[in-house]
């Protein structure tokens, strides 16, 4: 049996894998907005209330916070009491609070609390939703070196709402998040690559970013790496570590990984044939949405007590993914 993996992509608000070369092809879900990150360590490494924040005593956080505030207007300590009243950390959740807070630190350059504070206009938390107010800290925290700012400023370029759609300028975007290690911007703009959208079509260059957001356990990421591994796209062909990728998203629950992994037990490429491991495998997936007419008839041809072992196998998934729609 000829067995070659494909999947392709489609650029909605960013990457999303859509279809397969021998299953029904699976609907997109588009890249949501990077979350706010947790506050990061003033200059200061002695920096008591951001140790007091990682460790989780939050009134401590808050109390060491407010200090630094009262002394000298630290914007790094603003943006630490903003994520507390955000999170509800320590204290009762006010989202007035952290946008209060958020604003005072955004005011005085603090470029996490800009980020933070878009994602509330965007979110229409703590206030009205404003979505050119995003567009617009995003933009300011992304020229501070903000990395998830970057990559939702690019993400806003793709959808040409608040900005003309530019794709050009949404790949730019991308590339400064990525190369500062941001694995939702690697994704999308290997994504980019791959369909030659903003950047010229470069298999390898696609190959070597998805490398690199599968490293950071992107799951997406994690499943088109192993697929290009095991085609030889853009990277050197590799079967076997194409597999243990496979099984890794398999066992996150990517449906789509979970086909190819059957597959490939299915067919002994890469790994020995193991029918029982294919059968459950495709259950599964196809539970998850993932149908396949090849894998019906392969299990079809087993025989009953492999069918049996595999569905015992499989009910823990199908338990959970029966309760997940519900």
């Amino acid at each position: 049996m000829s067995l070659v993996l494909r999947v392709t992509t489609a650029l909605a608000l960013s990457a999303c894998i859509v279809a397969t070369a021998h299953a029904a092809p699976k609907k997109a879900t588009p890249a949501q907005p990077a979350p706010a990150p947790a506050p990061q360590s003033a200059a200061d490494p002695g920096d008591v209330a951001y140790a007091a924040f990682q460790r989780g005593y939050y009134l401590t956080a808050l109390a060491e916070a407010q200090k630094r505030v009262d002394a000298n207007g630290d914007p790094k300590a603003m943006t630490l009491i903003g994520v507390l009243h955000a999170g509800g950390l320590g204290i009762p959740q006010n989202d007035a609070k952290a946008v209060e807070w958020y604003s005072k630190a955004a005011d005085r350059g603090d470029r996490e609390a800009m980020f933070a504070l878009a994602m509330m206009r965007l979110a229409g938390r703590g206030g009205p939703r404003d979505r050119d107010a995003a567009a617009k800290l995003f933009a300011g925290a992304a020229k501070l070196g903000e990395p998830a700012a970057a990559y939702n400023l690019g993400l806003l370029y793709l959808e040409g709402m608040q900005f003309p759609r530019d794709f050009g300028r949404a790949a730019e975007l991308f590339r400064q998040a990525a190369e500062a290690g941001n694995k939702e911007a690697q994704y999308a703009l290997a994504t980019m690559y791959k369909e030659g959208r903003g950047v010229p079509k470069d298999d390898k260059e696609a190959a070597r970013l998805l490398g690199l957001a599968a490293l950071a356990d992107h799951l997406d990421a994690t499943v088109e790496y192993a697929i290009a591994l095991f085609n030889g796209t853009g990277v050197t062909r590799d079967e076997a570590a194409a597999t243990k990728l496979l099984r890794k998203a398999a066992q996150r629950g990517a449906p789509i990984a979970q086909n190819r992994l059957a597959r490939i037990l299915a067919s002994g490429r890469g790994v020995p044939e193991d029918p029982k491991e294919a059968v459950k495998w495709h259950i599964i997936s196809k539970a998850a949405g993932a149908s396949d007419p090849f894998l019906d008839d392969y299990m079809a041809r087993q025989s009953e007590d492999v069918r049996k072992a595999a569905r015992k196998e499989a009910d823990p998934w199908l338990f959970i993914i029966a309760n997940s729609r519900t």
